[in-house]
């Protein structure tokens, strides 16, 4: 059949998927249950990410075929993905497949295997689980977002470093230890001069690296800062853009990687790597974890984003965003 845009789905919003009745009378008045809505997605889809398990259920009664992928994705995927395990149950009750190939290696099933319902599908004996790297990721995660906890980081930058202690990096950024009077002033309003206080940051320590923060901008995020940070190693900032959300960035060996992502946003393109696939879905909604988890640095607290750094300096006056 082919794929229609809109096709009867018009203004239906994420919360429209767990209303049985409403998406009944869309189908029963001719919406295509295989047509791609406002949303750029099948309805099945949608609705595996974000509705009931009894909508799911009327659609993949209705579709033509319950495994048809969307950006390499399954609606069963999509349901393991957002820790909706009704909505996978109802799927595969209607025939989907949770080995199906996908995903560079991570069918629904492997997947569901790191989440917090590991029993969800049973394990054929032809199909791998785990291997011990992933099976220690998965473990590190909860360890990771456990220990880092809850906190207001609105604001706020932070750039993890692997293998640079904090004295190292206060060699590469070229910075001095910072005057104490100026940052009790900075801590009591550290927006009444930006232009200061911008140029002031803390570093600690953690085990695996060391952590580079700033609790009032962006700065631990420029572009100057990852690249002199990064010789030799690799970097993993964000920044908690007030406006806009989280906006990250990888650097590795002095050069920028990736720019503006989206730490802990729940999105994955098929083509990444396995290992980032499976990060994605371990740190969703944990952007700060996320960036510690790819740079390998494993804090016993949050104290590293909350503070006291170890220390705080103050950088040399030039341009940081390039």
């Amino acid at each position: 059949m082919t794929v229609t845009e809109g096709a009867g789905w018009s203004g239906m919003g994420w919360d429209a998927w767990t209303d049985l009745a409403l998406v009944r009378a869309r189908l029963d008045a001719g919406a295509d249950p295989n047509s791609i809505t406002d949303f750029y997605e099948r309805p099945l889809h949608q609705a595996a990410e974000a509705g009931s398990p009894e909508v799911v259920a009327e659609l993949a009664r209705r579709v033509d075929d319950v495994d048809a992928e969307h950006e390499g994705r399954t609606a069963l995927w999509l349901a393991v993905f957002n820790n909706r395990p009704g909505n996978a149950r109802a799927l595969v009750a209607a025939g989907a497949d949770p080995w199906r190939p996908m995903m560079n290696g991570w069918s629904p099933g492997r997947l569901g295997l790191a989440g917090p319902t590991p029993g969800l599908f049973a394990l054929p004996a032809e199909e791998i689980g785990l291997s011990a790297a992933e099976a220690a990721a998965v473990t590190e995660a909860g360890r990771l977002v456990a220990a880092l906890g809850d906190f207001d980081s609105e604001g706020f930058s932070l750039a993890c470093v692997a293998d640079v202690t904090a004295a190292e990096a206060v060699l590469r950024l070229g910075a001095v230890v910072a005057d104490g009077e100026d940052i009790e002033e900075i801590m009591d309003d550290p927006f009444c001069d930006l232009d200061d206080s911008l140029t002031v940051i803390g570093v600690t320590d953690v085990p695996g690296g060391c952590v580079v923060s700033q609790p009032w901008g962006y700065a631990a995020y420029t572009y100057g800062v990852m690249r002199r940070l990064s010789q030799g190693t690799v970097c993993y900032a964000m920044y908690d853009n007030p406006k806009s959300g989280n906006q990250g960035g990888v650097a590795r060996n002095g050069g920028v990687e990736k720019s503006d992502t989206h730490p802990g946003g729940g999105d994955v393109a098929g083509d990444e790597p396995a290992e980032e696939i499976l990060a994605a879905y371990l740190y969703q909604a944990e952007a700060e974890a996320y960036c510690y988890a790819g740079a390998g640095l494993r804090p016993a607290d949050s104290r590293s984003i909350t503070g006291p750094p170890d220390m705080w300096l103050r950088l040399p006056d030039q341009n940081w965003r390039t």
